[in-house]
């Protein structure tokens, strides 16, 4: 079906809805009602083709910039940040891939986020929906517990949030060719016994011509983490291309890699001389920077929803 007729389908179901509205009996029956303006606001949205994947499941990156221990310790401490805001939604994660170092912080690490949806002004909304805008640079600002002089540093860290696309979902919107793939194999850390540190169960994708990668090592064999590796693929490559298309409705140029580095951060976390959090896309800040560590988001998530 091409994209003009899927159009006018939507159009026609758009204008049996309505008509539905219009009769006197309609309105009796508030379920029913409820349920037919939800649908309008989703096929509204679909018209569009916004939000498309906002009621699904999440992936998160968590990459750690220049900084050595600084940088990957505020890694781990954006990755609890967002554990504690999850476990306040009710979501459940599971860690798909960590790169720690000796000091227990993170170098990198990739988590999934599934949990259910729930109704918001622009209908439902699941992990993803509620994640999404908090991809970017995050920058921390503190006295360096790794400094013996005790000097203020500052660190950043970069989050990457894309859709979670399902195994028999999602992939007639991003195809990729196997010749534009390319396949690593490599030892797992993850579970899976005594065999797992023998065999090369780990597994990197690469899609040769973007150069975008994504990796799963915590399954137990070799198929699985191939699946949940093309998954994350599939969904940075959706990402990507939304990105691309919001800056070219906008009339904007976006760098395809952005620095983990000062002038690109979206928020800045300020421990020292003053405590402060503030998002530079929205301007929201508070000082209860231990609460917003604690998971408490929704003041920031809630202004970013105005972005897109």
């Amino acid at each position: 079906m091409t994209m003009d007729e899927k159009v006018l389908n939507l159009k026609q179901e758009l204008e049996t809805l309505e008509a539905n509205m219009a009769e006197s009996t309609f309105w009796n029956d508030k379920e029913k009602a409820q349920a037919t303006i939800r649908r309008i606001s989703e096929l509204k949205l679909e018209i569009a083709g916004e939000g498309k994947y906002d009621v699904g499941d999440a992936v998160m990156t968590i990459f750690s910039g220049a900084g050595g221990d600084d940088a990957e310790d505020f890694s781990t401490i954006l990755l609890n940040m967002y554990l504690k805001f999850c476990s306040k939604k009710n979501f459940s994660v599971s860690v798909l891939h960590e790169n720690e170092n000796d000091h227990g912080g993170f170098r990198n690490v990739t988590i999934e986020i599934s949990g259910p949806s729930t109704s918001s002004g622009q209908g439902k909304i699941g992990p993803y929906g509620v994640l999404k805008n908090e991809s970017g640079v995050h920058r921390l600002v503190r006295i360096s517990p790794f400094n013996a002089k005790s000097l203020r540093h500052t660190s950043f860290s970069m989050v990457e949030v894309i859709p979670k696309f399902e195994k028999t979902k999602g992939v007639n919107d991003i195809v990729i060719p196997d010749d534009e793939l390319k396949v690593e194999f490599s030892r797992s850390s993850g579970p899976g016994g005594q065999n797992v540190n023998k065999r090369e169960t780990a597994v990197r994708l690469v899609h040769i011509p973007t150069n975008i990668s994504a990796q799963s090592d915590n399954e137990r064999s070799q198929a699985q983490n191939k699946e949940k590796a093309m998954q994350i693929l599939q969904g940075k490559l959706y990402k990507a291309l939304e990105e691309e298309r919001v800056s070219k409705e906008k009339g904007m140029y976006i760098s395809k890699t952005t620095q983990i580095e000062w002038g690109n951060q979206i928020r800045s976390y300020v421990m020292h001389p003053y405590k402060m959090v503030k998002d530079h896309r929205t301007n929201v800040e508070t000082a209860k920077i231990d609460d917003v560590l604690s998971g408490d988001l929704d003041e920031f998530i809630e202004a970013e929803k105005t972005l897109n």
